[in-house]
């Protein structure tokens, strides 16, 4: 009797068990339990930690929480400027509601992926190609906010959406390349030009200073002579400015002399009077006496006589 009851015990004990080990569950920390009772959904989500579901009754399903990285295919589109490119994406989401993620979509990282894809070459259609390349932050949110709108119904939460890469076709690389190119040297140039006006403006100022001091120029000469010098070069090629000729050239002049009056000559058709002719014989006899003649007082001016009518 007693061995019976032993036995029935101990198989109790044994079906109990295997009963609880049929039941019990263990759900971890990044995962959310749940529950189908003969295909009905349980109100109660398990949480983390262990659990207990009716074996052969009910069905336990864990929903990962995680952040998703999910990469979106290139898709290939035509920009609003009517450039072909191919764009490339990644998606982070996660899972919010585990019910909804399960009961409301067969599959939510499916339909989060094509939703991606559809959403990437709408907004490719919908911008510019600088905006591809330079203002990514704008689309991004973009993207984002037309990824969010049907994925909360999912029980799924965007967190992010980032474009990786544009590829552009070579012709429009090339196009870009010579663009940039021709806009560094436009900028080159005016730089170059800015400098040329700045210097000219200085050597002006210089060149005033220098024509108030003459010297200057000859010691600025001197300046280069010994820049020149210190590279050790075996022929230098001396710039003579014209300035310092014409200073050497004034240097080198004798004084010029006094220059010698004209003698006036007397007035054709007019003959001198016989008191003038008595002045000019005593004249050259005074002359003689003192050493010298009459031409030396050919150039006083005489005053004719005036003619009898």
């Amino acid at each position: 009797m007693i061995e019976a009851l032993l036995m029935a015990a101990a198989g109790a004990i044994a079906a109990a068990g295997v009963y609880t080990a049929a039941a019990l569950r263990v759900v971890k920390q990044y995962e959310r339990g749940v529950v189908f009772r003969f295909g009905r959904l349980r109100d109660d989500v398990r949480q983390p930690g262990l659990t207990m579901i009716v074996p052969a009754i009910d069905r336990l399903h864990k929903v990962n929480l995680q952040i998703v990285t999910l990469p979106v295919p290139a898709q290939e589109g035509i920009t609003r400027d009517n450039v072909t490119v191919r764009v490339d994406a990644v998606v982070y989401f996660k899972v919010v509601d585990a019910a909804d993620a399960l009961v409301r979509v067969e599959d939510y990282r499916f339909a989060v992926s094509q939703m991606a894809q559809t959403s990437l070459r709408s907004i490719i259609g919908k911008s510019d190609l600088d905006d591809l390349l330079s203002n990514r932050e704008k689309l991004n949110q973009g993207l984002e906010l037309m990824l969010d709108s049907p994925a909360m119904g999912w029980g799924v939460a965007i967190d992010r959406v980032e474009i990786k890469d544009v590829s552009l076709p070579e012709t429009m690389k090339r196009s870009m390349a010579r663009q940039a190119e021709a806009d560094r040297e436009r900028r080159a140039r005016v730089i170059n030009a800015d400098a040329e006006l700045q210097a000219s403006k200085k050597l002006a100022e210089a060149a005033g200073v220098m024509s108030q001091q003459p010297a200057a120029l000859q010691l600025r000469l001197l300046q280069t002579v010994v820049a020149v010098a210190a590279e050790k070069n075996s022929t230098l090629v001396l710039p003579f400015p014209v300035e310092l000729l014409r200073f050497l050239e004034r240097a080198a002049q004798p004084p010029a002399a006094p220059a010698a009056q004209p003698v006036q000559e007397p007035l054709p058709g007019l003959t001198p009077s016989p008191h003038l002719q008595g002045l000019t014989g005593a004249a050259n006899a005074t002359g003689a006496a003192n050493g010298s003649s009459v031409e030396d007082l050919a150039g006083a001016p005489v005053d004719p006589a005036p003619q009898e009518s």
